[in-house]
């Protein structure tokens, strides 16, 4: 009974880590890069929440077994202890009668490091939006601080706005990017014969997803990752800053989820397969949920 009474508690304990969206998010950001981990500073950016509040949700999921840590010169680099809740769900399914054979129980050495890709092969990734103002800016600044060396991201616009919107660039600048480059340009200039050849077109915005985007290699696999325009968002200057946010934390997930990919193994159906499961990630609109079906 005692074993049973100390279960228990932990399973209570466990879901009760899980039970605030920015210890939930944070987990499941560290899911996706296992199990290499992540240093403290770069959870708080992905997620766009303050340094001392991550540290206090951390420190919430450590005490539940869900988060390891390890200290690296500086840095605190955590990773997901992703045997714990494994452990929690099959007992649970063993309660129901049930099993889950394929889930893996062991907990990887940790942190590893991440290999260096045997390809020096740099992947270009095109984003599109129509007016290259908002979602677009802020997915070209993710994966190009994101994709270290092994990715170089731009994005465009059928009908480019005059400049970015100034909310996101506010944004993007609070979070430590550089924003000096940043400008809203026409898909056309990745047309010309001197253009970046693109390995991935990715859309974001659902009136510009099933138009003609131009002459792209036949090799550039094509994608719809629709999410809410934040520049759309009604209300005062708090309320379009939390939608510029909310924007940032999905395209940040999609692309964590991009980057981990492991290019090198996967044939190219294969490959567009993956894309079409990140782009019905939360907050994923109708039509990319349906064109990813």
């Amino acid at each position: 009974m005692t074993e049973d009474r100390i279960a228990a508690a932990e399973i209570v304990g466990i879901f009760e880590a899980l039970a605030q969206t920015t210890r939930l998010e944070a987990y499941r950001l560290l899911l996706r890069y296992l199990p290499y981990g992540l240093p403290a500073g770069d959870i708080a950016r992905l997620l766009a929440v303050p340094h001392n509040t991550l540290s206090t949700h951390i420190a919430h999921l450590e005490r539940a077994g869900l988060v390891l840590g390890r200290r690296e010169g500086r840095s605190v680099i955590y990773a997901a202890n992703s045997s714990k809740l494994g452990h929690v769900l099959t007992t649970m399914l063993t309660d129901l009668g049930a099993s889950l054979d394929d889930l893996t129980l062991a907990a990887p050495a940790f942190p590893q490091k991440r290999p260096k890709s045997a390809s020096k092969r740099v992947r270009n990734v095109l984003f599109l939006c129509s007016g290259n103002a908002a979602r677009s800016i802020l997915a070209e600044a993710i994966l190009n601080r994101e994709g270290g060396d092994r990715f170089r991201a731009f994005s465009a616009g059928s009908r480019p706005a005059e400049r970015p919107d100034p909310v996101g660039v506010e944004l993007l600048s609070s979070l430590g990017y550089d924003t000096r480059e940043f400008r809203s340009k026409s898909w056309k200039e990745f047309t010309k014969p001197d253009a970046p050849r693109m390995d991935f077109v990715i859309t974001l915005c659902d009136d510009i997803c099933e138009q003609p985007c131009g002459p792209w290699p036949r090799n550039a696999l094509l994608a719809h990752w629709g999410v809410a325009d934040p520049a759309m968002a009604k209300g005062d200057d708090a309320q379009k800053r939390a939608a510029f946010m909310e924007a940032y934390r999905r395209l940040g997930a999609r692309l964590t989820a991009f980057v981990n990919l492991p290019f090198e193994s996967l044939d190219r159906a294969a490959l567009k397969s993956r894309l079409a499961d990140i782009a019905t990630m939360e907050g994923a609109t109708e039509l990319a949920v349906n064109n990813a079906a």
